[in-house]
């Protein structure tokens, strides 16, 4: 059974380590993209413009109310026919062109992850205390100062522990790119499966590295919320 996961020809080990470097790849560079448009989303449901509000909430509602699949499929489909069609009329002898798939997947699943991630940070930032703003500003403060020096720091603890389940959630969702062609862990895995017969043998294989990356990141979010609460006493 090891000759399966060994390297080169006779195995799937190299194949393995690809797809999983793949989705490692896909939920780093996901995780900015989501929590920059979680951000706006949340800036914009706080914003006293009723558009900037309602903008706000429609999104968050929206995506928080499609299954993450059907948002790849929208997403890689629905962007390749724009691109195609702007490609059109910029160039018409232009031939076309596909939507890579690795794009789509941080797309789509950087959507997911802001409508999420802004109602978290929606709520960490109105459970802040006015109070500490006003003193800030009472000491010559700037706005900016006191974003970044008050509400930053105490929006990232309050809202660390739920953003850290939807990274968790989020490193999972990514074995849904294997439908859009994508090689990564999940697609690499039913590719083993379909020439060597053995589901069991690598569908578990997969099961242990999504668990162990859960862990792992488990681990470093721990160690991420003790340094965000330093010196802060507890009940």
């Amino acid at each position: 059974m090891f000759e399966l996961f060994s390297y080169g020809d006779a195995g799937w080990g190299d194949e393995i380590l690809r797809g999983l470097a793949i989705t490692v790849q896909l939920a780093i560079v996901t995780l900015p993209v989501g929590l920059l448009l979680g951000f706006l989303a949340a800036a914009a449901s706080m914003s006293r413009l009723l558009p900037l509000r309602l903008l706000g909430f429609g999104y968050t509602t929206v995506m928080r109310g499609l299954p993450e699949i059907l948002t790849l499929f929208v997403v890689y489909n629905g962007a390749g026919l724009l691109i195609n069609a702007v490609l059109r009329w910029w160039a018409p002898e232009a031939a076309p062109t596909d939507f890579s798939p690795f794009a789509a997947g941080v797309v789509a699943l950087g959507m997911v992850f802001g409508a999420f991630a802004a109602e978290v940070l929606r709520g960490a930032f109105q459970s802040l205390d006015s109070g500490q703003a006003e003193a800030g500003r009472a000491i010559g403060m700037t706005g900016r100062q006191i974003f970044l020096r008050i509400r930053l720091p105490q929006v990232w603890r309050f809202a660390l522990p739920g953003l850290g389940n939807l990274w968790i959630n989020m490193l999972k969702d990514t074995a849904l790119v294997s439908v859009i062609a994508l090689d990564d862990l999940m697609r690499m895995t039913k590719v083993a499966v379909g020439v060597t017969k053995q589901p069991f043998t690598f569908y578990l294989l997969a099961c242990l590295i999504y668990w162990a990356m859960c862990v792992m990141s488990e681990l470093v979010l721990a160690q991420m919320e003790r340094r965000a609460n330093r010196g802060i006493r507890r009940a």
